[in-house]
């Protein structure tokens, strides 16, 4: 992936016709603000924002948000279930919320959501130090976990992966069986790991590169569907558990984000990609080749319902919590470039008519 693709900018606001907005806003939102700021959605997202809601409670004279790790699909779908108390404020996500997403809080009547990126993040396969270090290509990584990859000897129809070990996918790897612990299918992890790294290994093969152009259904077909043979297995939402097997299992290797690798380095090791190993500098450069921004959600409705949402707001977008020297940098998140963070908090105060920063 390139440096600009990476650091592509996508500071956007969206917003529909503010009367609707406000009929909702008027018919479900509670007349008393809610003492609790309630934060749903990514695992990958949630030690970060747990850092900042634990500052955020310490700093001043709100009470800390109250956190559920859900996944990025399982968050949108409880932020866009509607406002008021029932609802949360906020949900976190390792991917751009998807159009259906959106077009749901709309119907529901989540007319008007503040966009926060907060940094970047790369996506890594790692396992215990006590085994060897792995270094893959995407293609390996297609050709080790697709559900159905194309005829070694050749031809047009794919067949069910027959690979168990990885030196049949690649000579060059050990001779150890495929076994792989990654997210669920409700992850944005899992959005961001088929599209970076089984996508970009599909593209290796022509022929299935040319069906994005001429057949997409059968391209996503291709390129996205993981196996379901038992190689990869669904390990739920809570990557620190992912690591601790891999700690017991020197022979299985986890997906999950750097943050986890950065925080757990004594225990795992993070797989070299298209020969660029998982570093913080690697993924800052846009070097890396399975890096995505992260991202924040607010319910505008919320903003004067809920006690310290601004504020909260104020903290995230903070150079302290952000920046480059931030506590945020501290725990793993990749920042962004200065101008890219500029943008953002500059959103984010012309959105909230905030003079704090």
């Amino acid at each position: 992936m390139s440096a600009a693709s990476v650091r592509d900018v996508s500071a956007r606001r969206f917003v529909v016709a503010p009367v609707l907005a406000l009929l909702f806003l008027l018919a479900a939102v509670p007349s008393q603000a809610r003492e609790n700021i309630h934060i749903v959605g990514s695992s990958t997202v949630y030690p970060f924002i747990t850092v900042a809601a634990e500052k955020f409670g310490r700093a001043t004279s709100f009470k800390t948000p109250i956190i559920e790790s859900t996944g990025s699909g399982g968050g949108m779908k409880l932020f866009c279930a509607g406002v008021g108390g029932a609802h949360p404020d906020f949900t976190n996500s390792s991917r751009r919320i998807k159009k259906s997403e959106f077009q749901q809080c709309i119907a529901n009547g989540v007319a008007d959501i503040i966009e926060i990126k907060i940094g970047y993040d790369g996506i890594v396969i790692a396992n215990s130090r006590a085994a060897p270090r792995m270094a893959l290509t995407r293609r390996d990584i297609f050709l080790a976990l697709a559900k159905n990859i194309p005829p070694p000897a050749g031809g047009e129809s794919l067949l069910p992966n027959p690979h168990r070990a990885w030196r049949e996918v690649n000579p060059a790897l050990p001779a150890v069986n495929i076994e792989v612990l990654g997210p669920p299918p409700t992850s944005g992890t899992r959005d961001a790991f088929v599209e970076l790294a089984m996508e970009g290994g599909c593209r290796s093969f022509a022929r299935l590169a040319a069906l994005q152009k001429t057949d997409a259904n059968a391209y996503r077909a291709a390129c996205h569907h993981l196996r379901e043979d038992g190689a990869f297995v669904e390990a739920g939402e809570n990557d620190n558990l992912i690591v601790q097997k891999l700690a017991s299992n020197p022979n299985a290797f986890g997906i999950f984000g750097f943050s986890f690798l950065d925080q757990n380095a004594d225990r795992v090791q993070g797989a070299l990609v298209d020969g660029v190993a998982p570093e913080f500098e690697n993924i800052a450069a846009g070097a890396y080749p399975i890096a995505r921004p992260l991202y924040v959600y607010a319910k505008a409705a919320h903003i004067d319902a809920t006690a310290g949402m601004r504020e909260f707001i104020a903290e995230l977008t903070a150079e302290d919590t952000w920046g480059e020297d931030g506590y945020l940098a501290d725990r793993g998140l990749i920042p962004m470039p200065d101008a890219e963070r500029a943008q953002f908090r500059r959103a984010a105060v012309e959105r909230l008519r905030l003079d704090l920063f």
